[in-house]
C-alpha cells in the first residue's frame, strides 16, 4: 500500500519504491552507508500504534546491524496533539529537542514506550502477542492473512507450537488461521483495520514496452509482492481479499485479473479498483482455495507463470470453467 500511495502521488522519482523492503531493512541501508543521522517518519492511526510500530522496527533494525551508534530519531504523527519525537539511540538529544519544539511535539523515551506498551506477564507457556491501537470491529491481519475480527480495544493473539489458537478481545476466523498455517508470532507482521483509509484516486501508469509474448501469473496469497507482476498481461488471483488487493494495485498498470472468490470478503481496503477485461468467479463458500489448487496443478502445472506467443493461443477463462464443470461446482460470473 505504501508503494501504491507513492505512485498515486506521482512521487516514484522522489521516493525509491524499486525494492520491497520492510522499514528495518530501509534503516539498515542508511546504516551501511554510514549516514550521520537517520530519521524515521511515520503517521500511525494513534500515538500508541505509532510508538509501538517504531519500537518493533527499531528492534528488528538492531538485530540486522553490528553497530548502532548512528542517531535514530522517530518523528511520529507531526501536526497532531499526541505527536511525538523519540530518540531511539545515539547522541542527538539537542536535535531531538529542537525538532520537538519546532513542531510542538512531545518527547517520549524508549523506556516509556516499553513500560507502557510491552511489559506483560502471562502464566502459561504459550506465545502471547499484544496488539496495540485496535478498535472493535476491525479485521486482524497476520502476515497479510485475515485471521479474525476484534471485539475490544485490547487484543492479545495466542499461539501454541507456531499456530494461533486463541484471541483475547477478538473472534478467530478458522479458515484464515488454517490458511496462515505455522508462523513465528513474535516476528509476524500484524495489522488491524483498513490497509489504506484515504479516498484514493488511482493513477494509471503508461506502459510503452512492447511485449513479445502473453504472460499469465498466478497469485494465491495477498502477502506476495504484487508489484513483481506489473509487467504481465493477466493475473489469476485466489481468494476474496487477495483478489481485492491485487486487482486494486494492478489497476495502476491496466492489468486485468481473473478472480476466484467465494464471497468471504473482509474488506481490507476502502475501495477496490479493477481493470477493464477482468473476470470474477464467485463460488460457493469455501471452494475458492480448493478450485485455486486445481487451477495451479492442472493449468499452471505448479508454476506461477504461463507464457504464450499471443493472447489467442490459450483461453484460461474457458479452462477454469472446465475445471468447475468437472468438479460440479456452481458459480456466478461477473465481467468487468
Amino acid at each position: 500500500m505504501g508503494r501504491t500511495a507513492v505512485i498515486d502521488s506521482s512521487m516514484e522519482d522522489v521516493i525509491d519504491i524499486s525494492q520491497k523492503l520492510v522499514p528495518s531493512e530501509s534503516l539498515k541501508l542508511y546504516n551501511d552507508d554510514k549516514k550521520d543521522i537517520i530519521f524515521l517518519l511515520n503517521y500511525g492511526k494513534s500515538d500508541v500504534t505509532g510508538q509501538v510500530f517504531g519500537y518493533k522496527v527499531v528492534n528488528h533494525y538492531f538485530d540486522k546491524i553490528l553497530d548502532n551508534d548512528i542517531p535514530l530519531i522517530q518523528i511520529e504523527r507531526p501536526g497532531e496533539e499526541d505527536g511525538s519525537v523519540i530518540l531511539w539511540n545515539g547522541e542527538a538529544e539537542e536535535i531531538a529537542d529542537e525538532i520537538a519544539a519546532e513542531f510542538n511535539l512531545n518527547r517520549v523515551t524508549p523506556d516509556e514506550i516499553y513500560e507502557n506498551h510491552f511489559k506483560m506477564d502471562f502464566d502459561d507457556n504459550r506465545t502471547h502477542r499484544l496488539v496495540h491501537g485496535v478498535s472493535p470491529g476491525e479485521n486482524i491481519m497476520v502476515n497479510s492473512v485475515v485471521i479474525g475480527k476484534s471485539t475490544s480495544d485490547r487484543l492479545v493473539l495466542i499461539a501454541e507450537d507456531g499456530y494461533i489458537v486463541d484471541i483475547v478481545g477478538g473472534i478467530l476466523k478458522p479458515h484464515g488461521v488454517e490458511k496462515l498455517s505455522r508462523i513465528d508470532l513474535d516476528s509476524a507482521i500484524i495489522k488491524t483495520g483498513l490497509l489504506r483509509k484515504s479516498d484514493v484516486k488511482p493513477r494509471i501508469l503508461e506502459n510503452d514496452s512492447k511485449r513479445d509474448s502473453f504472460k499469465i501469473a498466478f497469485v494465491d496469497h495477498a502477502g506476495e509482492d504484487i508489484y513483481k507482476y506489473k509487467d504481465v498481461d493477466l493475473v489469476v488471483t485466489i481468494g476474496d481479499d487477495t483478489t481485492l488487493i491485487s486487482s486494486d494495485i494492478l489497476y495502476r498498470f491496466e492489468i486485468p485479473i481473473i478472480g476466484i472468490t467465494d464471497g468471504d470478503l473482509d474488506k481490507v481496503v476502502e475501495h477496490g479498483f479493477k481493470s477493464k477485461g477482468s473476470v470474477i468467479f464467485e463460488l460457493d463458500r469455501g471452494f475458492d482455495d480448493i478450485v485455486g489448487g486445481k487451477i495451479f496443478d492442472e493449468i499452471f502445472e505448479g508454476s506461477n507463470i504461463l507464457e504464450f506467443e499471443n493472447e489467442k493461443d490459450f483461453d484460461i477463462k474457458d479452462a477454469i470453467i472446465e475445471i468447475l464443470y468437472n468438479m460440479n461446482c456452481k458459480y456466478k460470473l461477473k465481467l468487468i
